[in-house]
C-alpha cells in the first residue's frame, strides 16, 4: 500500500473504458489509485501509470470484495464502475437478467458495504455509475435499464442513510461515451447519426470527460454535494 498520508481511491471496472479514465484523472488528482478488473488478462492489457496499482475484483463475490478492502487501512474514495450489458436479447432471459443485477446493482450495493467503515473512517465519498438508462427505457436492454434506474435511487437512498457516517454519496449519469462497451453503437451509422443528432455538443464523449466530474464530486469543493446523480451527457438529456 502506498504512505498512508497519501489519499486512497479504490475504482472497480477501473481498468478500461469509463473507469479507466476515472483512475488516471484521480491519480492526476493525486491519490493513490486501486484500479480493479475482473479477470488477468484485463490487469494485463493495463497501462502502467504511476500511482495507479492494479487488483483483480469481482463485485459479484463475497470473498473477492472482502479480499481486495483487506489490503486498505484507510479509504478516501469508492467509484463503482463495474458494469455490464448484454446484448442479443440476452437480457430479456431471466439468466441474463439476473446475472446484469447481479453485478450493476447488487455488485455496487456490495462495495458500498464493504467499503462503508473504511470510508466512514475517513469522511470519504462514493460515486457509482448510473447511467442515461436511469432516466429511459431500453428496448434492447431491460435489465441494464432496470440496474440503471436502481442505482440511481439506491444512491440516493445510501446519501439519506450515511449521512451521518460522514459519507456523502453522489453518481455520474454518463451519456454516450465511446468505449469497448458502445463499440457496436459506434460501428452503427444510423445508430451514430441519431444519437449526435441529439447531443448538443456534437459528438461522442470520452472516458477523460468522466474523470475530472468524478475527481470533483470527490474532492472537498463538493462538500455540501451528497444525493446527485450528475449526467454528464453532452446535453443528451436537454432536448
Amino acid at each position: 500500500m502506498a504512505h498512508h498520508s497519501t489519499k486512497q481511491a479504490l475504482v472497480t471496472g477501473g481498468t478500461r473504458g469509463i473507469g479507466e479514465g476515472i483512475a488516471r484523472a484521480l491519480a492526476k488528482a493525486g491519490y493513490h489509485v486501486t484500479a480493479c478488473g475482473l479477470t488477468q488478462g484485463e490487469l494485463d492489457r493495463f497501462t502502467p501509470q504511476e500511482h495507479i496499482t492494479t487488483a483483480l475484483l469481482d463485485v459479484t463475490n463475497d470473498a473477492s470484495v472482502a479480499a481486495v478492502l483487506n489490503g486498505f487501512s484507510s479509504l478516501d474514495v469508492l467509484v463503482n464502475c463495474a458494469g455490464i450489458i448484454l446484448r442479443e436479447g440476452k437480457e430479456f432471459e431471466i439468466e441474463g437478467f439476473r446475472t446484469t443485477i447481479e453485478v450493476n446493482l447488487n455488485g455496487t450495493m456490495r462495495m458500498c458495504l464493504a467499503a462503508k467503515p473504511l470510508l466512514a473512517k475517513a469522511g470519504g465519498s462514493i460515486v457509482n455509475t448510473a447511467s442515461m438508462l436511469s432516466f429511459f427505457g431500453s428496448a434492447y436492454a431491460p435489465g441494464y435499464a432496470a440496474s440503471k434506474g436502481a442505482v440511481a435511487q439506491l444512491t440516493k437512498s445510501l446519501a439519506a442513510a450515511w449521512a451521518t457516517d460522514g459519507i456523502r454519496v453522489n453518481a455520474i449519469a454518463p451519456g454516450w461515451i465511446a468505449t469497448e462497451l458502445t463499440q457496436p453503437l459506434q460501428d452503427d451509422a444510423a445508430r451514430t447519426a441519431s444519437i449526435m443528432a441529439r447531443t448538443p455538443l456534437n459528438r461522442w464523449g470520452t472516458p477523460d470527460d468522466l474523470g475530472g466530474v468524478v475527481a470533483f464530486l470527490a474532492s472537498d469543493a463538493a462538500r455540501f454535494v451528497t444525493g446527485t446523480v450528475l449526467p454528464v451527457d453532452g446535453g443528451y438529456l436537454t432536448v
